[in-house]
């Protein structure tokens, strides 16, 4: 069979079964995602194992070290994935939620959320997105066709046989659950093709495959996950709050999209915050890259081109500038920020408050770490993604982003 007609058949099941999945009751859905937490548990063993092969090959290819760690996986992070799944069925399940009102026709109107049908992911070495993909998907009634990166492919294959087997076994059609096997570009490029079978799709990843999949798709998409985050450390902040988060937003997984790229320092501190900011980055190996003065403060920087302030790095490597106003920082950030998260750490309450207000983007922090930016942070249970655009939703994507609003009308004969 031809890549093409095999995942024109892939698309074909999960619109098959995403039209029964529609007609689940809560009860059920959540007894499958317990059912699946049960089986990811007791198959451990060899999810880690066909995990290793896929750590193995990612550093015989020079996979970077911060990558490598995504995709990871050990009995802790997948008793971690279990415990997501069971946090979704503890909430509140949106399907047929909505409102209702009367027209002075008569009609009786009401307005409920409803599945989108089949939803496609593309995305890169992170497999717990596997697992939180069709968690989210399953419990708002929609089948999901997922693509991961050819750095996962045996594990995403082991955590997705092992869910379409749970899914078996509580009767429910195992095709709610797709995946693209074939780790050619051309499978991603004929499911971003996929318009009549595939509602929206969702990319998640790093510029490349955002950018890929938003110039190049014929289905709906959902723009996500880029994150170049600021923090900006103003003249009025706590030094030792500004250090704690700073290390906190860069350091504690540098591979991640809320992970800040770069920090602006107004002038009036940065004699003071960046060396005991230099020392802490020591620590963790971080590179910094810094302007003329910051380079002046930390001399074992190095220059900052342009090109390192509209980077997300990934890695251990920082962007230092120092600003003279908080204006300044506001203008830098909405210049080369890629719409994700940034955060402010400041003592003057109006600073921070016009921060939030003029910084355009999708989460706006006074002095807390933007690694709060996530759908478990936020109370959503495990995400789908952060949506980095303005339509259709914006910021952590929870239940209620993956359903779409359907209207009841009820009439006594009514005529217009």
């Amino acid at each position: 069979m031809e890549l093409y007609e095999q995942i024109e058949s892939l698309c074909n099941n999960a619109q098959a079964a995403a039209a029964k999945l529609a007609l689940a009751s809560t009860e059920q859905k959540n007894a499958a995602l317990l059912k699946i937490a049960e089986a990811l548990r007791e198959n451990t063993e060899t999810i880690v194992n066909e995990n290793k092969r896929d750590l193995e090959a990612a550093e015989s290819n020079g996979v970077a070290k911060a990558m490598i760690d995504r995709l990871m996986l050990n009995e802790k992070r997948i008793e971690g994935i279990c415990a997501s799944l069971v946090d979704v069925t503890k909430l509140d399940d949106p399907i047929g939620t909505g409102d209702a009102w009367e027209r002075p026709s008569g009609l009786h109107i009401k307005r409920v959320r409803v599945p989108l049908g089949v939803v496609a992911i593309i995305y890169e070495a992170r497999p717990n997105v596997t697992v939180d993909s069709a968690a989210l998907c399953l419990k708002t009634g929609n089948a999901v066709v997922l693509r991961g990166g050819k750095e996962a492919i045996c594990t995403n294959t082991a955590l997705v046989s092992v869910m379409k087997k749970a899914l078996d076994s509580c009767e429910f059609d195992p095709h709610c659950i797709e995946l693209v096997t074939s780790t050619e570009r051309e499978s991603a490029n004929i499911l971003m093709t996929m318009r009549g079978k595939v509602d929206v799709l969702i990319p998640r990843g790093g510029k490349g495959l955002i950018k890929s999949v938003v110039e190049n798709a014929k289905v709906p998409v959902i723009e996500t996950g880029a994150g170049n985050c600021h923090l900006y450390v103003d003249d009025s902040a706590d030094m030792e709050m500004a250090l704690n988060i700073a290390v906190n937003a860069k350091c504690s997984r540098p591979s991640v999209c809320n992970a800040i790229e770069t920090v602006l320092v107004h002038a009036g501190v940065a004699a003071k915050f960046l060396p005991a900011f230099a020392e802490k980055m020591k620590n963790f190996d971080v590179e910094i890259r810094g302007c003329a003065k910051t380079r002046v403060l930390i001399p074992d920087a190095t220059e900052a081109t342009e090109e390192d302030f509209y980077t997300e790095y990934n890695d251990y490597i920082v962007a230092v500038r120092v600003v003279d106003t908080l204006t300044d920082a506001i203008v830098h950030v909405n210049k080369y920020s890629t719409g994700h998260s940034e955060a402010i750490v400041t003592g003057d309450k109006a600073h921070g408050e016009r921060f939030q207000r003029e910084v355009n983007s999708a989460a706006v922090y006074v002095n807390a770490s933007t690694r709060f930016t996530d759908g478990g942070e936020f109370g959503f249970g495990a995400e789908i993604g952060i949506s980095t655009q303005k339509l259709h939703v914006r910021g952590p994507m929870g239940l209620s982003a993956l359903t779409t609003e359907k209207y009841l009308i009820d009439g006594e004969g009514s005529v217009r």
